[in-house]
């Protein structure tokens, strides 16, 4: 069922604003009630999912996760248009191709199932940004239902899987311009973000929604986030990934 919010959200997605108010009937009840918004969004603007975003605030703490349309996803060396991101944060996070599909299923998967499908890796840069104009004083849940918070995803080229990469504490360097954005020691809030990893599969799955080798499944900064004030160059590099950058105009 195609709710007010689902609509609005579509439309500002769409035609690049923001919506000033939000009624308190519009609010999603529930987290399932976001994540039905997030799929009417894609069905009401004809998007196919190109991937997803998954995140969480802790090391233990509770998974979210939102599908993100194909549209927003950009090889690395993009330029973007600044123009319709309002706000628009910059986030360095690892993303995750499987090598297999994980279809339709009534089971849930294991996780020793999923982490055996994980085949490749590589370095993404997130453009965060918000249909509502007073993002961040906002309903959690309306947040979750616009894709939570996703603008768009500048994705860097895939490296083989290794087992033995640093996931907790990678070695980066994340600039803007030649200047360093980054402020504090480089850490997922999630820890190893591969243990979010199931819960999306699951979550798709128990959708009726198959994750493919195709999709690209980006797991949370590990830079926090850096609101560029103007036009210019970010370049994300993390060691044992290739770079991968975007230029804003």
């Amino acid at each position: 069922m195609t709710t007010s919010l689902s609509r609005r959200l579509a439309d500002a997605r769409r035609d690049r604003f923001t919506l000033d108010t939000l009624s308190p009937d519009e609010i999603p009840a529930d987290a399932d009630a976001a994540y039905a918004i997030q799929h009417e969004i894609l069905s009401l603007n004809g998007a196919r999912i190109g991937g997803w975003k998954i995140g969480a605030k802790s090391a233990s703490g509770p998974i979210q996760g939102a599908p993100l349309p194909a549209a927003d996803l950009h090889a690395a060396g993009a330029r973007v248009s600044r123009e319709g991101f309002a706000p628009l944060g910059l986030e360095l996070e690892i993303a995750f191709r499987f090598g297999r599909r994980f279809e339709p299923s009534t089971t849930p998967y294991s996780e020793g199932e999923v982490k055996a499908g994980i085949a490749s890796i590589g370095a993404t840069i997130e453009i965060v940004a918000s249909r509502y104009a007073a993002w961040p004083d906002i309903d959690k849940l309306a947040q979750l239902a616009d894709l939570q918070n996703h603008g768009a995803l500048i994705v860097g080229e895939f490296t083989p899987y290794r087992e033995d990469f640093p996931f907790m504490a990678p070695s980066l360097r994340f600039s803007f311009d030649g200047h360093d954005v980054v402020e504090a020691p480089a850490a997922n809030p999630a820890g190893d973000p591969r243990r979010l990893l199931t819960w999306l599969v699951n979550h798709a799955s128990s959708r009726g929604i198959a994750v493919t080798p195709e999709m690209v499944v980006t797991a949370g900064s590990y830079t926090g986030m850096f609101f560029p004030r103007t036009a210019g160059t970010a370049n994300g590099r993390i060691e044992g990934l290739a770079p991968v950058s975007v230029t804003l105009y």
